[in-house]
């Protein structure tokens, strides 16, 4: 009889589960610039999204290399820069849509609007990784 393997030893789970420590710190990076480019410097709040998620991104994608994905081999790393920077301003697009409808619609605090739209977008942002920047031959 073959021993199977516990559900959270499986090589997805530990991918998904890494993927959220690196999410959680390229959250925490975001949510750091955006209160300190809001609160702080005064900049229009989607500016200061702006300005946040792009240095959010490159952290993310620095976490990201670190413990979670492997470059494909063939991709030049600037290849890859440039593949998830175009796949975060998607993300950005959805982020800036959602504080817009939050923020400017509906009246929500600014920072609860940023956690929202950051709520939002992160499976966005680990599937366009994995299926398509990172995606095995």
């Amino acid at each position: 009889m073959e021993k199977q393997k516990a559900p959270w030893n499986s090589p997805q789970l530990r991918e998904l589960f890494l993927y959220l420590i690196v999410g959680g710190l390229a959250t925490l990076v975001e949510w750091a610039g955006f209160w300190v480019l809001d609160s702080g410097l005064h900049l229009h709040y989607l500016l200061a999204t702006t300005l946040a998620f792009a240095v959010s991104t490159f952290a993310n994608w620095a976490f990201g290399r670190l413990l979670v994905f492997k470059r494909r081999e063939g991709q030049s790393l600037g290849k890859e820069i440039v593949s998830v920077y175009l796949a975060a301003a998607v993300g950005l697009l959805l982020s800036l849509g959602i504080m817009y409808v939050l923020v400017d619609l509906l009246h929500f605090v600014k920072m609860l609007s940023k956690i929202a739209a950051t709520v939002l977008v992160f499976a966005y942002n680990y599937l366009i990784r994995k299926l398509v920047i990172y995606r095995k031959p």
